[in-house]
């Protein structure tokens, strides 16, 4: 319509002069603000890592810079780090460009911190079949009678005496379990979070204080039933059709939503984000940082090679990169480094399967703690550990028996090796002359005159000199001739 309107008063100003150019432009102008803004989706799935941080981050700004009437981040997330859950939420909220959090499809799930990400967010929404909640922070060195999902003393509770009585009394008796700081902090300070943001968002606070402390869980109705949720959408159609004219505050700004009709642009991961996805994985970074550590190793031995030297140096500085993404305990990877060491040192030091063997265990259990337990959705499978323990195994028994044949094996070169060894008299000598020893000439000394073609054997080295004696038949089958 607007573009048809525009030719017709652009052909009537030829005819009428600056002023109807002047109605065109204006008249063209209004079409295209009448018109909607873009929503961008962006979808979070799997675990909340360092990569998809980056993702939604930089997929959020992205909007802004298209001038988006709406973010859209349609999650599916069993949670994550915690870091990278609050590096998304301090970007939601932020953002110029209202994001509504959608659950969805049908069968996904916001738990620990989605449940965060979608309180945090300007609308929250979720599509039937699908639930959040259980966001209790899990616990460094869990205690006995301190594990996540029991409720942490409340301020409230501690207000009578007697109660506080009746606490210190119980944690003084024989045997008591004793309680974990650490938990307790994570649980109070994580409470305090999402209870902020519930007031911010105008959402139900207590429930999402339940949620921390006693890991309790919701369906999109009940959600939606107890104000924990805005809307229950089937699909991105009805999400926008039920937010369009919805009022929402940004940055202290009430705005009117206008999504009736906009098209709908979805961002995916680039490439940056998809090499952030697969080096943050702690298995593949294990396996990088072994490359790496092999590889200049092999480079240092043999220098001049240089192709082990460059994909070494390439893999450790990745394996590192995705190390200092990871919430990884240094004592693990201690124990990793000084595995890695006791095998190499196996193939310099005859330590018969010793120190390999070491190297192996410490490979393992430095395997098994290498992730903090807090880190939500990230672990070591037991069974790449079990498999690196089998090929660390097999390598450290593959080089003592290289050793065990190697020692059984005869002296061929050094001079070792010219003891005994067979040659030929170049010339009639007394005393001093020469000989040809190894097919080389060398000078030789002996007690005995020696005729020229006569076989001797050397029996002594002294620098460049060969002590020899005229060969017996007793020793002429010893060697072979040269």
């Amino acid at each position: 319509m607007w573009p048809y309107l525009y030719r017709s008063l652009a052909a009537k100003s030829r005819r009428e002069g600056w002023i109807g150019v002047f109605l065109g432009i204006v008249l063209w102008a209004a079409g295209q603000a009448a018109q909607a803004a873009p929503v961008v989706v962006l979808t979070l799935e799997g675990a909340v890592s360092p990569a998809t941080a980056d993702y939604t981050v930089r997929g959020i700004r992205q909007a802004a810079e298209q001038g988006a009437e709406l973010v859209i981040l349609k999650i599916d997330t069993p949670g994550g780090l915690d870091t990278a859950m609050r590096k998304i939420i301090k970007e939601i909220l932020a953002s110029p460009v209202p994001v509504a959090t959608f659950v969805a499809p049908g069968g996904a799930r916001a738990a620990s911190a989605g449940t965060y990400i979608l309180y945090a967010s300007h609308i929250a929404a979720m599509a039937p079949a699908t639930n959040l909640g259980a966001a209790t922070p899990v616990a460094i060195g869990i205690m006995p009678g301190s594990e996540p999902g029991k409720e942490a003393p409340r301020d409230d509770k501690l207000k009578d005496g007697k109660e506080k009585a009746d606490k210190k009394d119980a944690e003084s008796k024989p045997g008591a379990a004793p309680k974990s700081t650490m938990t307790e902090k994570q649980i109070h300070d994580a409470a305090a979070y999402i209870r902020s943001l519930a007031q911010l968002r105008g959402r139900n606070a207590e429930w999402g204080e339940r949620a921390v402390r006693e890991a309790v869980s919701l369906s999109a109705a009940e959600a939606h039933k107890l104000k924990v949720t805005d809307i229950v959408a089937h699909d991105i159609s009805d999400l926008l059709k039920q937010v369009h004219g919805r009022k929402v505050t940004i940055q202290g700004v009430e705005r009117t939503l206008k999504t009736e009709g906009a098209a709908v642009v979805a961002i995916e991961p680039d490439w940056r984000s998809r090499l952030l996805a697969v080096i943050a994985d702690p298995s593949l970074a294990m396996i990088l940082m072994m490359i790496g550590i092999y590889g200049l190793i092999y480079e240092f031995m043999s220098p001049g090679f240089i192709l082990p030297g460059v994909v070494g140096a390439i893999c450790l500085l990745l394996a590192l990169y995705a190390f200092q993404m990871l919430p990884i305990n240094y004592a693990g990877l201690g124990l990793i480094l000084l595995g890695l060491a006791f095998i190499i040192a196996e193939a310099f030091l005859p330590s018969f399967g010793a120190l390999g063997i070491g190297g192996a265990i410490a490979l393992v259990f430095g395997s098994v703690i290498l992730i903090e337990p807090q880190a939500g959705g990230y672990a070591v499978p037991l069974s790449f550990t079990v498999t690196l323990a089998l090929a660390s195994a097999l390598i450290v028994f593959a080089i003592v028996a290289m050793a065990a044949r190697a020692r059984k094996r005869p002296v061929v070169s050094g001079s070792e090796d010219m003891i005994g060894a067979r040659g030929e008299v170049l010339d009639d000598m007394q005393g001093e002359g020469w000989a040809r020893v190894h097919g080389e000439n060398w000078r030789i000394v002996s007690r005995v005159p020696l005729a020229r073609g006569q076989k001797i054997r050397v029996t002594a080295i002294d620098g460049l000199t060969l002590s020899v004696e005229p060969e017996s038949d007793q020793t002429a089958g010893h060697r072979n001739n040269p």
